[in-house]
């Protein structure tokens, strides 16, 4: 009898502690996040032009129709490097590249004001801060720049509407936050269990997912499906330091392909658009070396392809592994053009291969090319021979692939074809896919928002992204010390805390 009236007691309790903490609705973390951009756009109401922070979250992202940029002056210019956000004081972008018509690339610092007058208002004009600064980014052409460099407008050239890119934009500076503070949230998000942890950051990162399809949809609309593809896989494979020349590169392939008869010639193309062959061939190469085999095919394709030469400059090596180096990751890429099928082998995969543990071997299988005679068994161009061969694509850049780029283009693409299964098995596989390889911005984030107490292992990769994702919608719009930070009355309001 006892026994029973304990088991009893025991699963009233159970359900009473369920009914204190309801279940977390469906639309519940995009809800929180309208609410938050709502209020960003109430303080921005006031002004007649768009937040200044706005005009640089599109300038990072380069949210725009690359190839139509032209200046006030009605030069083209290309963005071969955006530059590095700097939150200090300065020009808004150091260390961009860009090229002018038909100019040679040129390095400096880029500025951004919403109005041309700016530049003396700012004092920008006696500044020696601002002597690097070779181009004015404007919102707006209402009068000529004060700056005396070549002057760009914003508003000519965003990739869609205003209002959409108001929805879009990114937040705020990236901190770097002291391992020894929390966050304000860390205490409320301790109280949820791990189900309802695990919810919220699936949440998170559907709305993550679905971003980035949206990306993939808008560069569709201006080059079809398998070069927005193409320059989502290059952009992946550049890195965080590379990001952008890779995309360069990417948008140079339609003519780069364009009677490429084999892999050596497509890798020549690549390696040398990129500035990575010598402008003379050595002396010492020998008939069959690498290099010189290389050189026999792109002498006859430089004069071509000069005009959209990379400087070598634009490139960042600085602490990558020899496996991550840029003329590594090309080789790969040659590969899959060479093969004449990618997407196609991409959507036989998608099609075919059944969701479950088994489906990160099958993309990666499906994406690792054959040994290569020279990148199977050399780290760089004329770098010595290994002992053994090496894969030219690992498990972990696999899943970055998938996560990033190759789930949310079929999601995108099933999307626009209205083929609801398909984006449903699109985002299946996304939410189940394996946990991805860890870093420093993910340690400290679970440090600072979930304790650094490993109170909830993160099981999937979505689940990182979806932390992520909260990084980047909330931590980044405050600072180290959560000032005026909503997330944490939100997560207590849902849990009746």
């Amino acid at each position: 009898m006892y026994v029973c009236l304990n088991a009893f007691l025991t699963l009233a309790l159970a359900g009473l502690k369920s009914l204190a903490v309801p279940a977390l609705r469906p639309d519940l973390y995009a809800q929180w996040r309208a609410q938050q951009e709502a209020r960003s756009l109430l303080r921005e109401r006031d002004s007649p032009h768009p937040p200044e922070r706005l005009l640089q979250s599109v300038w990072h992202h380069q949210r725009l129709r690359r190839d139509e940029l032209r200046t006030l002056d009605g030069q083209p210019v290309r963005v071969l490097h955006p530059g590095f956000w700097n939150h200090g004081a300065g020009p808004d972008f150091r260390g961009a590249v860009l090229q002018f018509a038909h100019e040679e690339p040129r390095s400096g610092d880029v500025e951004i004001d919403l109005l041309p007058q700016n530049w003396e208002a700012h004092h920008h004009l006696d500044n020696p801060d601002f002597a690097g600064v070779i181009l004015h980014v404007l919102w707006t052409a209402g009068a000529a720049s004060a700056s005396g460099r070549p002057a760009l407008a914003l508003c000519d050239f965003l990739d869609v509407p205003l209002a959409e890119m108001h929805s879009w934009a990114a937040s705020g500076a990236s901190e770097s936050w002291p391992e020894s503070l929390r966050g304000a949230c860390s205490a409320p998000l301790s109280q949820l269990d791990a189900g309802r942890t695990e919810e919220l950051l699936r949440q998170a990162a559907l709305v993550r997912f679905q971003r980035k399809a949206r990306e993939f949809e808008t560069r569709a609309r201006h080059a079809g499906w398998d070069q927005a593809l193409w320059e989502g896989m290059f952009r992946a494979l550049g890195y965080k330091q590379n990001v952008w020349a890779m995309q360069r590169v990417a948008e140079l392939l339609p003519s780069l392909r364009d009677g490429a008869g084999s892999l050596l010639a497509l890798q020549a193309r690549l390696l040398g658009v990129s500035g990575f062959l010598p402008e003379d061939l050595p002396p010492a190469s020998q008939p069959g070396d690498y290099l010189r085999v290389l050189w026999d095919h792109w002498w006859r394709d430089r004069d071509h392809f000069r005009a959209v030469l990379l400087p070598k400059s634009l490139w960042r090596m600085h602490g990558l592994r020899p496996a991550n180096k840029p003329q590594r990751r090309l080789a790969l890429a040659s590969h899959w053009l060479a093969s004449g099928d990618c997407p196609a082998k991409l959507e036989r995969w998608f099609t075919t291969a059944p969701p479950g543990p088994s489906t990160e071997a099958s993309l990666l299988a499906c994406l690792q090319p054959a040994l290569d005679d020279h990148w199977s068994w050399h780290w760089g161009i004329d770098s010595a021979r290994q002992r053994r061969p090496q894969p030219l694509l690992g498990e972990s850049r696999a899943t970055d692939l998938a996560i990033n780029i190759i789930l949310p283009w079929f999601w995108a693409r099933a999307r626009a074809g209205k083929n609801d299964a398909l984006a449903a098995a699109a985002e299946e596989r996304y939410l189940a896919w394996p946990v991805a390889q860890d870093n420093s911005l993910l340690r400290l984030a679970r440090h600072r928002l979930l304790g650094g107490q490993g109170a909830i292992r993160l099981k999937t990769a979505s689940s990182q992204q979806g932390l992520l994702q909260i990084i980047h919608d909330f931590c980044d719009q405050s600072n180290s010390l959560c000032a005026d930070c909503t997330f944490p009355d939100l997560v207590r309001s849902c849990c009746g805390l």
